[in-house]
């Protein structure tokens, strides 16, 4: 059961190295309630990899602010998603530009 994300600037067309991600869990009866489960830094290749996750909802925080500067349209970007398959590893991936992202599940 692992997790990694990958943070690419699609305006640069590079990946995003430092930025701020925290991977949450959920309460199952909660949407306000969140327990963290790993906090790290994208590494120069813009990579995280190697969290834990279970059965359930998750979420990643990306602190795009601090990476993207002032004046940032999206100083944070969150993206809530459902583990139904524990033993398989999970990778999400966040396309940022500017003023916007996507984001999906990769491989």
């Amino acid at each position: 059961m692992s997790l990694s994300t990958h943070v690419l600037d699609t305006a640069q067309g590079r990946p995003a190295p430092g930025l701020l991600v925290r991977l949450q869990y959920g309460a199952e009866d909660s949407w306000d309630s969140w327990t963290t489960l790993a906090e790290d830094r994208t590494g120069a290749d813009g990579r995280i990899t190697g969290w834990p996750t279970r059965s359930g909802t998750h979420r990643l925080v990306f602190e795009t602010g601090e990476y993207l500067g002032d004046g940032a349209f999206y100083p944070v970007a969150t993206v809530v998603f459902q583990v139904h398959e524990a033993e398989r590893h999970h990778h999400i991936p966040l396309l940022l530009s500017p003023f916007g992202y996507s984001t999906y599940l990769g491989s």
